[in-house]
């Protein structure tokens, strides 16, 4: 369904950092900062990037929105996480664990990037 997700990140090097580290422990490589100053994180299935926000504002994060990461295990979203609080991020909502609702169960761990914005790791079990 999506080409690409994009997030505002005010501090550039932080946020490649961060987001090195997260989808690093997922197995996808190192983003590449492009001559605009946004990082590209490219995978077969789709592309995540961080960008200075155009507009010259500050960047911050979506009231209400946020970005999912597919995960293949609870361990993986484990260590996600773990990735993600070790470079910057910050714990958010209930702390990782299994979940269940109408969409069955699924174990959800919740973090805020270091610009504020809220991603979240699923797996469904």
């Amino acid at each position: 369904m999506f080409s690409h997700i994009m997030v505002g990140a005010n501090d550039i090097a932080a946020s490649k950092a961060f987001y090195d580290a997260t989808l690093g422990a997922i197995g996808v490589g190192p983003g590449h900062t492009d001559e605009l100053g946004r990082v590209f994180y490219m995978t077969p299935t789709g592309i995540f990037a961080i960008t200075p926000p155009i507009n010259g504002e500050p960047a911050c994060g979506a009231n209400g929105g946020t970005v999912g990461f597919a995960m293949a295990s609870a361990e993986q979203a484990d260590a996600w996480h773990a990735a993600g609080v070790a470079n910057g991020g910050t714990t958010c909502e209930d702390p990782p664990g299994v979940r269940e609702g109408g969409h069955g169960k699924l174990y959800l761990a919740y973090l805020r990037d270091p610009a504020g914005n809220k991603l979240c790791a699923l797996h469904r079990m």
